[in-house]
């Protein structure tokens, strides 16, 4: 059944996974004072107000769509709960991989202009992979209390 809590869950995931592409995890101002954001797609400089694309991140783009695409494959294997679970902790590694890369990736941007990460130059982006974490925990939960039902039924039987 699709209707279930834990779909909901899992597309509430993907929803803020693919939110990365709409804020930056990074912002900073270079050596030369221009505004500059880190976003999953590549590192964009603000000129005159608007927004001019600096420098690509193609791999982090396609894992960053892996990783959105993932958690709505996983609705549909509501069939096979064993396998579902299986794949949620795999998500939960990628995501949690994937908030290493961006921090590498950032911390190496940020060294090139002899800065460093800090709080001031964080942005929403980096908050947005813990609260994907969350969700898909809380599907975990759901499944699992799923699976303690169906025993229970089973055992009545």
């Amino acid at each position: 059944m699709i209707q279930r809590i834990q779909s909901v869950w899992l597309l509430l995931s993907s929803l803020v996974l693919a939110t990365l592409f709409l804020f930056p995890y990074v912002s900073y101002i270079d050596l030369v004072g221009l505004g500059k954001q880190i976003y999953v797609s590549g590192i964009y400089t603000s000129i005159n107000n608007e927004s001019v694309k600096q420098e690509s991140f193609i791999l982090q783009s396609i894992a960053a769509v892996f990783i959105i695409i993932m958690p709505v494959v996983l609705i549909f294997l509501y069939k096979d709960r064993k396998r579902q679970v299986k794949f949620i902790y795999l998500q939960l590694v990628l995501v949690a991989l994937f908030a290493v890369w961006m921090y590498a990736s950032a911390n190496n941007v940020l060294s090139g202009n002899n800065q460093y990460l800090s709080a001031s130059n964080i942005g929403i982006g980096f908050f947005l992979l813990p609260v994907s974490i969350i969700f898909l925990s809380m599907a975990l939960g759901a499944i699992r209390g799923d699976e303690k039902l169906i025993k229970s039924a089973d055992r009545l039987r």
